[in-house]
């Protein structure tokens, strides 16, 4: 059994606004949805790792964008449905942080390696009473506060590798009607589980005897958007970004362990298994397992110590 890949119309992408080009557009489909198309760069797996994020986001009950695979004349990408409302706007992070941090001059507009986007700071805007649970999504009793939620973002992060929750890389969703601000899905997961890697590059780390270049290596190194401080000089790594959200959040930091837990490896191969044969490659459904099993490990022994 594969996933759907879903077909997108040649003229699907005349329907509504462009967004930089042709390979990223938004369209209606017959029940009048409206859906963002992405196109994967070629040979990149960018596809494959978004589709598998969502389902790895499903298992572990978060609130997340919906993602399946998808053709737009003959280019392979992945199709999300909106999760803002008809009468809502997605407020990224860069607009909100620069905001509460006008009088340290929050740039609105930088984009990677940018001290500025630290996670004590994310955790002021999310921690406020004015900003509401995700729309829909039904809140455990053990997460308090947006910021809990946040957390499992940052989890889930770690447990993928993802390196790329910058600050556009999250939001929050207005309404007009109270409360008027809720956290946004988790969405954006292209750059996880080593989807850039070489087949050639995959093999070599999998059958290694040197642990410098073995797969769990190679997930120590993943480094987050998110920085400790302001004048912190690097990115924290993934696990250090979940590692001080859970300081800030104990209790949502153990609910999320707890659902990670509950995740066996074999879950964990049925959703890459699930990808089809010419959108991911042996190799790559290998390297991708043992990342998972590797971060999940090492997840759970963080949640042991804490």
């Amino acid at each position: 059994m594969t996933y759907t890949v879903i077909f997108v119309p040649s003229e699907a992408s005349s329907q509504l606004e462009q967004l930089g080009t042709k390979g990223k557009f938004w369209y209606r489909t017959e029940e009048d949805k409206r859906v963002l198309f992405k196109e994967g760069r070629p040979g990149t797996g960018e596809n494959w790792a978004e589709k598998a994020c969502c389902e790895i986001a499903c298992l572990l009950g978060l609130p997340h964008a919906e993602y399946d695979l998808a053709t737009y004349n003959n280019k392979q990408g992945v199709a999300s449905p909106s999760f803002v409302p008809k009468d809502g706007r997605l407020i990224l992070g860069n607009e909100l942080l620069s905001k509460v941090f006008a009088s340290d001059h929050y740039d609105p507009d930088a984009k990677y390696r940018d001290s500025q986007h630290a996670l004590r700071r994310v955790a002021a805007v999310l921690l406020r009473k004015t900003v509401g649970m995700p729309l829909g999504w039904f809140c455990p009793p053990e997460i308090r506060n947006a910021f809990g939620v946040f957390s499992g973002y940052l989890l889930l992060d770690a447990l993928a590798g993802n390196q790329d929750r910058h600050h556009e890389n999250w939001g929050l969703i207005f309404t007009p009607e109270p409360p008027l601000l809720h956290l946004a899905p988790t969405f954006d997961h292209a750059s996880s589980l080593g989807r850039n890697e070489t087949d050639e590059n995959r093999l070599e780390r999998l059958g290694t005897k040197d642990v410098g270049r073995s797969v769990e290596h190679y997930a120590e190194r993943a480094r987050s958007s998110l920085y400790e401080t302001p004048s912190s000089k690097r990115p924290m790594s993934t696990l250090t970004a979940f590692s001080e959200a859970m300081k800030i959040t104990p209790e949502a930091g153990q609910y999320w362990l707890q659902q990670l837990s509950s995740i066996s490896p074999d879950m964990f191969s049925t959703v890459l298994h699930q990808i089809p044969d010419d959108w991911i490659s042996r190799q790559a459904i290998d390297f991708a397992h043992r990342m998972l099993i590797t971060n999940q490990a090492r997840l759970l022994e963080l949640g042991n110590k804490q």
